[in-house]
């Protein structure tokens, strides 16, 4: 079947979801087979409508923020083409937020409306943080909420039928939605324009704060243009999504991959392997997504019982290096020849460089690509910003359609990131052979990759910082065999205090996500500097990759 026509620059996001629906409407759009949810391309634009209508009616305007806070539930989807029709910026929230992370998000992105589930781990856990952070929302009303130290939160919604205090739930905001008119809803999406921001995800940075990317229709539609061309999806295709929505492989790699290229989306609301092989199964996926890790579990389960997943073709890895291993049993054991890996960041909306189909097993397991299509990519010197010869290691730099519009409300951390000539550095090392396939050797910034997660060392710093016995604390990352690398800290405490490992992860414990919390706790009297007095911070990574690799923890 012949893709519609998506014309980067010259579309928005909620245009596509009317070129689908009048073109191959009748197509199968979104199937959650776990959950017995199956929609056309004609059907899910009309239940898009229904949330357009929906925030409408509650008075958000063009370029109001709305945040959300959930795991792969239909909701999601519904949210992000539903507030692209009416011209919201979708703030995503990690799912492993806790208290501190989900007021600093909030507060920063000014964000008016919260859509949250009521947990992932405990039924109840989101709704349990958003009252410390928001204690005066049990005495709101729905839709009049006040809390002093989010003044521009004013609408929550509850994804249930339940009703929360100081929230609306979901079925209200439909029923609401139906005193707005087609006409309404029709003006406010031609009013909107390619280059407005509609999407904002939250990245950490060395400063320890997390930044705000923001990124237009035409980022998000060029990019999952060109990774969906290198996957050769049609709407033919159908796409596996175990990969949550919050980070840019769920809802750009993921659900928009889809819908530029006609193909049928079929998520996983929560990563376990069962489901995953089961929705290949059933919704017979041509393409699939995951991090290493996911793809060693769907292994796991593999050997134990029989699935059908004669269906894959292609899909991506992504999050961290591919074992060889793991690429040879993905074409081998799942019929996934043509799988690709994607390296990139939030700031490129993710996507910089992708294998090809044709590509060797060697280059998917050693590379992560070369440039996509209609993006430049080139190695400089991370001192002197002179491109480096190819085979020379250097920053990786990026520039084209795909480059975010900026962080929100940062500008000097936007100008340190993009150069005045548009190109976005991206912190990492790499070198370039001569075809133009990339392989990365480093990270200028440090930043630890756990499980696909990306931590940044500073913001966990900044955190135990305010430990009363902390006096300083420096943190690394150290191999790890199971989620390529773990948090390790070292503590220097204060004179005359002692403190423990436990004393520090208890105190990080409902402050920040599970995955910063550090594994490894060093209490030190100094740290290894050079000359100048910096820190080197290898030298602690290597000093304790050794005495951990005495015990058999770490991998090497």
């Amino acid at each position: 079947m012949q893709k519609p026509e998506i014309k980067v620059g010259e579309t928005t996001i909620g245009n596509i979801v009317d070129i689908l629906a009048e073109n191959i409407g009748d197509n199968s759009g979104l199937e959650y087979n776990s959950l017995g949810i199956k929609y056309t391309f004609k059907e899910f634009r009309g239940v898009c409508d229904k949330v357009a209508k929906g925030l409408m009616a509650l008075g958000i305007q063009r370029g109001e923020k709305i945040a959300i806070w959930a795991n792969n539930v239909p909701e999601w989807v519904y949210t992000q083409y539903g507030s692209a029709r009416m011209g919201a910026v979708l703030v995503t929230v990690n799912t492993s937020y806790k208290s501190a992370e989900l007021e600093y998000l909030l507060e920063q992105s000014d964000s008016t409306t919260l859509i949250l589930m009521g947990g992932v781990r405990t039924p109840d856990e989101y709704i349990k943080t958003i009252n410390k952070v928001c204690p005066e929302l049990k005495d709101s009303e729905p839709g009049k909420t006040k809390c002093k130290k989010l003044p521009f939160l004013k609408n929550l919604i509850y994804l249930g039928k339940d009703k929360i205090p100081g929230m609306y739930n979901w079925d209200e905001i439909m029923e609401m939605g139906k005193a707005v008119s087609d006409d309404d809803l029709q003006k406010r999406l031609a009013s909107l324009e390619p280059d407005d921001v509609i999407n904002m995800q939250y990245t950490s940075g060395t400063t320890g704060f997390p930044k705000g990317v923001m990124l237009s229709h035409t980022n998000l539609i060029g990019n999952a243009k060109s990774m969906a061309e290198c996957m050769n999806l049609t709407p033919d295709d159908a796409m596996c999504i175990p990969v949550p929505f919050f980070h840019c492989f769920g809802c750009v790699i993921g659900t928009l991959c889809c819908m530029v290229s006609g193909a049928t989306m079929a998520p996983v609301v929560a990563f376990n392997p069962v489901d995953t092989l089961k929705t290949v199964e059933s919704s017979k996926c041509n393409a699939l997504l995951g991090v290493p890790t996911m793809f060693i579990a769907e292994f796991e389960e593999m050997d134990k019982h029989s699935y059908d997943t004669s269906s894959l073709r292609t899909g991506v890895m992504a999050g961290s290096t591919c074992p060889v291993e793991v690429m040879k049993r993905v074409i081998k054991d799942m019929g996934a020849k043509e799988m690709t890996i994607v390296y990139g960041q939030t700031e490129a909306s993710p996507g910089i460089t992708q294998t090809r189909d044709h590509d060797s097993l060697e280059i998917k397991t050693s590379t992560v690509g070369c440039a996509l299509p209609n993006v430049e990519v080139k190695i400089v010197d991370p001192v002197t910003g002179d491109e480096m010869p190819r085979g020379k290691q250097g920053e990786l730099c990026s520039r084209g359609y795909h480059v975010m519009k900026g962080y929100y409300k940062m500008e000097e951390a936007t100008k340190n990131t993009i150069d005045k000539d548009g190109w976005l550095h991206t912190g990492d090392l790499a070198e370039m052979d001569e075809n133009g396939y990339c392989k990365i050797t480093g990270r200028i910034k440090d930043m630890i990759i756990r499980g696909g997660e990306n931590i940044y060392p500073r913001e966990i710093e900044e955190f135990l910082y305010t430990h009363p016995k902390v006096k300083d604390v420096q943190v690394v990352g150290i191999p790890s065999e199971k989620y390529g690398e773990e948090v390790a800290a070292f503590i220097q405490v204060r004179p005359g205090d002692k403190s423990t490992a436990e004393e520090i992860k208890e105190f990080c414990k409902d402050q920040i996500s599970y995955h910063k919390i550090p594994k490894h706790i060093f209490f030190v009297d100094e740290y290894p500097t050079t000359a100048s007095g910096k820190i080197q911070k290898y030298k602690l990574r290597d000093s304790a990759t050794k005495e951990l690799k005495k015990s058999g923890e770490v991998l090497i």
